[in-house]
């Protein structure tokens, strides 16, 4: 079998890949929503991949891993290792899953980021109200995800929040030592949250990046009794293209609330100072980042042997992406928490395929399916009528 074509379209905001072969079996790959302009980048490794095997995965991969990059360059490289997985599942008739070493569960427990609720401010009574909405979402998510901090709006509508100055991004790039109004205001927000969720729903915090280490550690210490599943991406992280492990030690070895990163970095050798350093106590890597399945499953073995969780990060990697993280997770071993639960945007796109379970999530985890690849397939006649123009000929 030999790859003939690599595709690339943006189907509503995410870039989908699609590697075709001379033996008429396809596979889908699918890059984050907030990355639309990627498929250039994609397009880039076609001559590196025609002619290849795509049943022998990490041959092909050694042709292009090392031209990707931190997030969101690793993208590209990623999504094509999922359409790679897709087409071997399928060219076997096994799910990726058996050829990821087969699983170790028949249903995985998913963390609730992607499913929001307009936040009306940034007070205590806004963040306890916004999680009464999401206690009692459909899925009855276990564990929620709320941002905090420099991953929220905290720093625009918190008065004298920050002793640095507030720039206006969407990439999270503020920085700097919080005022001691900004680190209580914090806290009283974490402990009306928790006043809601009680200890019946585990509450995770995506914080940063761009915290000081002072305040990194007085955050975590003064949340020591209310039992946070994970401070997320306080020093360093969204589109960060560095690791920073021996400050994240800094923090992780003065306090019990556990520590995560990861969703931003690269390839498993960016990995080895977080996890052979005990930097962080979990790390988070995206399955559409780090370099696609096999790598993520690579560095949570890792992980594993030197005692560190994993909890990937998922929120934008759409359905395609969601059924990776279902096939990979489904494999990973007993350091695994859950996935960061990924929604379709737009909602259109759950029109598009088949081979989802319905409803997706029950009772905070899905069951893994046993279709061949992946296990999602494109109802083509509904899916080409939201193509572009320039991408009519994606699915012949």
């Amino acid at each position: 079998m030999k790859i003939t074509d690599i595709k690339c379209a943006v189907l509503g905001e995410n870039p989908i890949v699609r590697i075709t072969t001379d033996a008429g079996i396809d596979g889908y790959g699918e890059v984050e929503n907030s990355k639309s302009y990627l498929k250039p980048h994609v397009l880039f490794y076609k001559p590196y991949l025609l002619g290849a095997d795509p049943t022998n995965v990490e041959s092909v991969m050694l042709r292009i891993r090392r031209l990707g990059g931190f997030k969101p360059w690793g993208s590209a490289v990623s999504a094509i290792e999922m359409a790679l997985w897709d087409i071997a599942g399928k060219a076997a008739g096994v799910p990726v899953y058996k050829l990821l070493g087969g699983k170790v569960r028949d249903k995985v427990r998913v963390y609730n980021g992607g499913v929001r609720f307009p936040m009306q401010g940034s007070s205590p009574a806004d963040y306890a109200e916004n999680m009464v909405k999401m206690k009692a979402a459909p899925e009855k998510f276990t564990i929620i995800k709320q941002g905090v901090g420099f991953h929220s709006a905290m720093p625009y509508e918190v008065q004298n929040f920050t002793f640095g100055e507030v720039q206006p991004s969407r990439f999270h790039d503020n920085r700097g030592l919080l005022t001691e109004r900004g680190l209580n205001h914090v806290i009283a927000c974490v402990e009306a949250m928790k006043s809601v969720l009680g200890d019946e729903v585990g509450l995770a915090l995506d914080c940063g990046p761009g915290w000081m280490v002072p305040d990194a550690i007085r955050f975590a210490k003064a949340l020591e009794s209310m039992h946070i599943m994970w401070l997320e991406d306080l020093l360093t992280g969204d589109y960060t293209p560095h690791v920073s492990a021996d400050v994240y030690r800094e923090v992780t070895r003065s306090t019990s609330t556990p520590i995560h990163t990861g969703e931003q970095i690269y390839l498993r050798h960016n990995f080895k100072d977080l996890i052979e350093k005990h930097a962080v106590n979990i790390i988070g890597p995206d399955p559409a980042d780090i370099g696609g399945l096999a790598e993520l499953k690579w560095v949570a073995e890792y992980a594993d042997l030197h005692g560190i969780l994993i909890a990937p990060h998922g929120i934008f990697d759409g359905l395609i992406g969601l059924a990776g993280l279902v096939q990979v997770c489904a494999t990973l071993p007993a350091n695994f928490i859950a996935f960061e639960y990924p929604v379709a945007r737009p909602d259109w796109w759950y029109t598009l395929l088949e081979g989802l379970p319905n409803p997706i999530v029950v009772d905070g985890f899905i069951q893994v399916w046993d279709t061949p690849g992946l296990g999602v397939r494109f109802k083509e006649d509904v899916a080409k009528k939201y193509l572009a123009k320039e991408d009519e000929g994606f699915f012949d």
